[in-house]
């Protein structure tokens, strides 16, 4: 079999970073893990081939190539799958489809053969046996969430890493938590399931392997949610580290209550995490009670502040559009985000995804306006809220005005860097000249041909004076600035 793998386009949002990603010429974040798993879960002999419309087009003789064609995709990408699905089967191609987007959609879904709905570790084989015996079935759902020792290194070498600024690995899936909002419990349940310690370190081998330095981001859900098997496996990664030159920067998302387990982030630090994501939401607790986020307790900023003592930055999601958000919930979220000293800060609207606890309660109340776009940031409510909706919108509008104004913003990157000064520099995966190529390019964009020119040599000024050792953190900050205000000038103005 010839199998072709699709990964649809992204839009242009938050965890995109398409203003920022071109220099240091890459085209995307991350590679598509999803696919590269599955490609690793069927038969060797079959022919592969990857096109992730995020890094280059896909060609109508590629798909012509193909015997079938494998398609995943997540809500925010759902009008490029339909899209692909309609190309591929415009050639008469077998297509199958998977991923978040079909397992929780409401939608009328695209007319495809095959459609995988939840984990495919137990379902994929016998889609492949069912295959050899001409006896396919149209959708195969996952009867059980299966354990990770099922799941095979997942097959890097099929994505063209020069293209990708980090890769991707997974851990585990699951969280023990259960906001309202989060369609992530309902479809990895709350137990949190993790891989071994063996596991993960054959996959970061294979990184390495496969000449891979800089940034690996551990794309769980939340990093800490089975902390009894992530205090085992930390020890083994800081082994792994320094027997191999730490070749890897970490970057994983985690909930707030981490700041409670000093251990923990020591263990961390140690084991090379430079960058955590946080799920804050807003810091009025009459909001997080009605979220259902009970682990967002007690002094927030002190939360964020002792994270970052421990040499990792912070980045963060915030919400606004909650039934208990207050008439100053803008001003109160703009005060929180600067003095937390968080410089990628997630703002976004209040969005009900389909099938969550959030998306029921609405329904039942006669609320929802239809399924959402799964981008929260630009604009758009998929129900009533409580708030007049043109005022959130506006008052959404004006958190992204201020917090990316360069003053805010470049203020905020500085005191990070303060606040999380570290004694080994960060591996970039970059060497001395295409490090001062990217640099060079970033200085002709911000420096001289941006409105914000004196802002950006301002920032340039006082990094290096203060903060000399973290000259690359500070020049990576400012190319995500420019990413967050070109954002904002699409969606927010």
């Amino acid at each position: 079999m010839k199998v072709l793998f699709v990964n649809p386009e992204f839009p242009d949002t938050y965890w995109s970073f398409r203003h920022a990603l071109p220099f240091e010429r890459k085209r995307c974040a991350f590679p598509p893990l999803g696919l590269l798993t599955v490609s690793a879960l069927l038969p060797k002999s079959w022919e592969r081939r990857l096109v992730d419309l995020n890094v280059r087009p896909l060609k109508s003789a590629t798909i012509q190539w193909a015997d079938i064609v494998f398609v995943t995709g997540m809500l925010v990408q759902k009008e490029s799958v339909h899209e692909v699905v309609r190309r591929c089967k415009q050639q008469g191609k077998r297509v199958v489809l998977g991923g978040p987007y079909v397992t929780t959609t409401i939608e009328d879904l695209p007319a495809v053969d095959h459609i995988f709905r939840g984990e495919a570790e137990t379902t994929l084989p016998q889609f492949i046996e069912d295959l050899e015996r001409g006896q396919t079935k149209r959708t195969y759902q996952a009867a059980e969430r299966p354990p990770l020792a099922t799941t095979p290194v997942a097959d890097f070498s099929l994505a063209d890493m020069k293209h990708y600024s980090a890769m991707s690995v997974q851990y585990s899936r699951g969280c023990p938590f259960n906001c309202e909002f989060c369609d992530i419990i309902e479809i990895y349940g709350r137990v949190p399931r993790t891989k071994s310690n063996q596991q993960m370190l054959a996959e970061f081998d294979a990184l390495l392997r496969l000449g891979w330095r800089g940034t690996v981001f551990i794309v769980d859900d939340n990093f800490i949610g089975n902390k009894k098997n992530v205090r085992r496996l930390l020890p083994a990664l800081t082994e792994w580290q320094q027997k191999n030159g730490h070749p890897f920067s970490l970057l994983t998302e985690a909930s707030v209550n981490l700041a409670d387990d000093e251990e923990l982030l020591a263990e961390m630090q140690r084991a090379g995490f430079r960058r955590v994501f946080l799920g804050i939401e807003t810091p009025v607790e009459e909001s997080l009670k009605e979220a259902q986020k009970s682990q967002n307790r007690g002094n927030l900023l002190d939360s964020v502040k002792r994270i970052q003592s421990y040499g990792m930055e912070v980045m963060a999601g915030f919400i606004v559009g909650f039934d208990n958000d207050p008439e100053d919930i803008f001003e109160r979220q703009i005060k929180f985000i600067r003095e937390s000293a968080i410089p990628l800060a997630m703002v976004g609207l209040l969005t009900a995804l389909p099938d969550t606890q959030l998306w029921r309660r609405l329904e039942k109340e006669g609320r929802l306006l239809g399924e959402s776009s799964g981008n929260n940031t630009n604009c758009s409510l998929n129900f009533v809220p409580k708030m007049d909706a043109a005022r959130l919108v506006e008052g959404y509008k004006s958190i992204m005005r201020t917090i990316y104004k360069p003053n805010e913003y470049y203020q905020r990157a500085l005191e990070s860097l303060r606040r999380t000064t570290q004694k080994d520099s960060e591996p970039t995966g970059l060497d001395t000249i295409g490090a001062l190529a990217a640099f060079s390019r970033l200085a002709i964009k911000l420096g001289l041909l941006d409105r914000e020119r004196k802002e950006f040599w301002r920032f340039l000024r006082r990094t290096v004076r203060f903060h000399p050792n973290q000259f690359s953190q500070s020049m990576r900050l400012a190319a995500m600035g420019y990413h967050f205000r070109k954002l904002n000038e699409a969606y927010g103005e």
